[in-house]
């Protein structure tokens, strides 16, 4: 399903549901811009959140916004790592549920 093409349907949405776009459009223009945490922290960040997700539009937007903000390619691997130790760690700690419970 993931074809970047796929971004150029967007007005689409945006024509079917004009007030959620315009929503949409100010939390990220928002949510994104330089402030207490530079811009290109945030892109990131982002990325990390796609990666994490594994979202392929969200990495490609995010990955081109971040070299734009002026982040290395040593940052986006590390930013990388970062997402993956905070996935094996989720599967870590979520494998506790497995366990039998020593206190029962």
């Amino acid at each position: 399903m993931f074809d970047m093409s796929n971004l150029k349907k967007i007005p689409q949405l945006a024509a079917a549901a004009p007030e959620a776009m315009k929503g949409f459009q100010e939390l990220d223009k928002a949510a994104l811009a330089d402030g207490a945490i530079s811009k290109k922290n945030k892109e990131l960040m982002a990325i990390a959140v796609a990666l994490t997700t594994q979202c392929g539009y969200c990495l490609e937007v995010h990955r081109k916004a971040a070299i734009a903000a002026g982040a290395t390619e040593q940052e986006l691997a590390e930013t990388t790592f970062v997402a993956v130790a905070l996935r094996a760690g989720a599967a870590l700690t979520h494998g506790t549920h497995l366990m039998a419970d020593s206190q029962c």
